[in-house]
C-alpha cells in the first residue's frame, strides 16, 4: 500500500507510476485520497481539541464542587454535555472517513521503478539476457502431454476424476521426480543463506491483505467461506507473513528464508493451447524465496536473488532468458519483477517459471513491518520474493528437451536425488 505521505510530497511522480501500470481513475482516485487525508486531519484536531476542553472543564468542575458552587458546576456540566455529543459526532465521521480513505488507497498498484520500461503486454517485456543452448529433437519429438501418457508418470484423468481439470495424479518416477526437486531446491536455497521455513498453506483475511492478494486478487484465491481461510497461491503469502506487525532489530537484517508449499490458483478465465498440460494448473509445488531488507539493499538483494534462479536453470541444464516486465506487465504490489523463462522445445515457446520482484515498502506498509534507526525512529523494510522454483513448467521442459528413443534423460544433478538417471 502507497504511504499517503508519498502520494503529498511527490503527487505527479505517483501519477507519472500509476500512468505506467495503466492504472484507470488516478488523478480521481489520488485527489480523492489527499482530500479524505485532509478531512481526517481536521476531524482528529477538532476531536481533540474537544477531548481536551472536556477534561479541563472535569478538572474545573470537580473544583467548583468541592468549593461549593454548584451552580457554575452545572453551567460547565452543560457544556461538557455539549462537547461530549461533538466528540461522538466527531468519531463517528472520522472512522468513516478513515474506512472510505483505505478502500481508496488499497486500490493504488505499487508505483514501479524507474528502469521499468513502457508497455502494457507481455510482449512489450525488456529481454535482460539470454543463455543456454537450444537443443534441437527430432521431427518425431513429442510434447510433455503426450510424454507423460507414453511413461505413464503424470495423470490428468485420474486428478479429474477425484477433483477435477488441472489437479493432476503424479505417479511412480513421475512422483520421484517432483520430490527430487523439491528437495533439490530447498538444499540449494539452504546452501545459498536462506532458512528454511514450512508455513501453514491455509491464511487468514489479514494475511492476505498484508501481502496485497486481498482485495486484489480476491477471485483467484479458493476461500473457505465458513473459517474465512484462504488456500495461499504461493508460500510468499505465509512467508512474509511471519513478520507481520513486527519490529526487527537492524542487526537481524536481511533475513531470508526459503519455504515449500503446494500452490492453489482458481486461474479464472484461463484458456487455449497455452493452458495445456502442465503449462497451467489450479494445484502446483514450489519453493519460494524471501527477504526482507534494509531499504538501501533491496536492490541488490533483488540482483542475488535472480543470479540464484539462473544458478538453478543452469544446474538443469535448461536454455533460459531473464525478462524485464513492463509497467502493464507486473504485479499489483511490485515495483520491479524479473521473469525467468526456459525453453520448451517441443512446443517452441518459452514457459514463465519463475518471477523474482521487489515490492519496496507496499507490502511493509500494510504489515506494519519496520525496523528501528540509530536514533531510535522506525521506518518501513522492504520485501521481495521469487520462486526457486515452480515445479511444472520446469518439469514439461526437462521432458520434451531430454527426450530421445529409449526414454528420457535428466540432468546429472538430480541423479542422487531421483534415484535414476533418466525416465523409461
Amino acid at each position: 500500500m502507497l504511504q499517503v505521505s508519498v502520494l503529498k510530497e511527490h503527487r505527479e511522480m505517483v501519477l507519472a507510476g500509476l500512468a505506467k501500470k495503466h492504472y484507470a481513475n488516478a488523478e480521481a482516485d489520488v485527489q480523492s485520497i489527499l482530500d479524505l487525508d485532509q478531512r481526517r486531519r481536521q476531524l482528529q484536531t477538532e476531536h481533540d481539541q474537544a477531548q481536551a476542553e472536556a477534561n479541563e472543564l472535569a478538572r474545573q468542575i470537580g473544583g467548583l464542587m468541592k468549593s461549593g458552587d454548584k451552580s457554575g458546576a452545572e453551567a460547565l456540566k452543560a457544556r461538557t454535555a455539549v462537547l461530549k455529543q461533538e466528540i461522538k459526532a466527531h468519531a463517528d465521521e472520522l472512522a468513516q472517513v478513515e474506512s472510505a480513505l483505505q478502500q481508496t488507497l488499497v486500490k493504488l498498484p505499487n508505483l514501479p521503478h524507474s528502469s521499468v520500461p513502457e508497455g502494457r503486454t507481455p510482449q512489450e517485456n525488456e529481454v535482460v539476457s539470454e543463455k543456454g543452448q537450444k537443443p534441437e529433437l527430432p521431427a518425431n519429438a513429442l510434447p510433455h502431454w503426450e510424454l507423460i501418457k507414453k511413461y505413464d508418470i503424470i495423470d490428468f484423468d485420474l486428478g479429474n476424476k477425484i477433483t477435477g481439470a488441472g489437479f493432476p495424479v503424479y505417479k511412480g518416477q513421475g512422483a520421484r521426480l517432483q520430490r527430487a526437486m523439491i528437495n533439490f531446491f530447498l538444499d540449494e536455497a539452504r546452501n545459498a543463506g536462506y532458512t528454511e521455513m514450512q508455513p501453514p498453506i491455509l491464511v487468514n483475511e489479514a494475511s492476505g491483505y498484508g501481502t496485497g492478494q486481498l482485495p486484489d486478487k480476491d477471485g483467484q484465491m479458493y476461500h473457505d467461506a465458513q473459517d474465512n481461510l484462504y488456500l495461499i497461491p504461493t508460500a510468499e503469502v505465509p512467508i512474509t507473513n511471519l513478520y507481520r506487525d513486527e519490529i526487527i532489530p537492524a542487526e537481524k537484517l536481511p533475513i531470508r528464508n526459503a519455504g515449500y508449499t503446494p500452490c492453489f490458483r482458481r486461474e479464472a478465465g484461463s484458456w487455449g493451447a497455452d493452458v495445456r498440460g502442465l503449462n497451467r494448473l489450479h494445484q502446483f509445488d514450489k519453493v519460494e524465496i524471501v527477504q526482507i531488507t534494509h531499504p538501501e539493499q533491496s536492490y541488490a538483494a533483488l540482483d542475488s536473488m535472480v543470479a540464484h534462479i539462473e544458478g538453478l536453470l543452469q544446474k538443469l541444464e535448461l536454455p533460459y532468458r531473464v525478462l524485464r516486465l513492463c509497467g502493464g506487465d507486473m504485479s499489483f504490489t511490485s515495483a520491479l519483477t524479473y521473469d525467468l523463462e526456459v525453453w520448451s522445445a517441443a512446443q517452441g515457446r518459452w514457459l514463465e517459471v519463475s518471477s523474482a520482484s521487489n515490492f519496496e515498502t507496499f507490502q511493509a506498509n500494510r504489515l506494519k513491518l519496520r525496523y528501528r534507526t540509530e536514533g531510535g525512529k522506525t521506518q518501513l523494510l522492504h520485501t521481495l520474493n521469487g520462486s526457486a522454483l515452480a515445479l511444472p513448467r520446469i518439469v514439461a521442459a526437462l521432458l520434451e528437451n531430454n527426450q530421445s528413443e529409449d526414454g528420457i534423460r535428466l540432468p546429472e544433478v538430480l541423479h542422487s536425488y531421483c534415484g535414476f538417471s533418466k525416465i523409461g
